[in-house]
């Protein structure tokens, strides 16, 4: 998958992470897909810690949250 392929979300995260650090972005260094990854899990477990229903407000929140952390990590 390439960065052309993501999300218009997903690429908006991985741009903001590819802008923060000093690696290009296709620099075999470059982590910056991971730590955005990382970050979004860790952001979508502050929404809530567990799925209550997929019509709850947090919950959708943090599914798209998620979503987008395995679109990147799966790039």
């Amino acid at each position: 998958m390439t960065s052309r392929d993501l999300s218009l979300a997903a690429q908006a995260v991985l741009d903001a992470a590819n802008g923060a650090q000093s690696y290009g972005p296709d620099d075999c260094l470059n982590e910056s897909r991971w730590v955005a990854a990382a970050a979004l899990r860790a952001a979508a477990d502050q929404i809530t810690p567990y799925t209550v229903s997929e019509m709850d407000g947090a919950a959708f929140a943090r599914n798209k949250l998620l979503a987008i952390a395995a679109e990147l990590e799966a790039q």
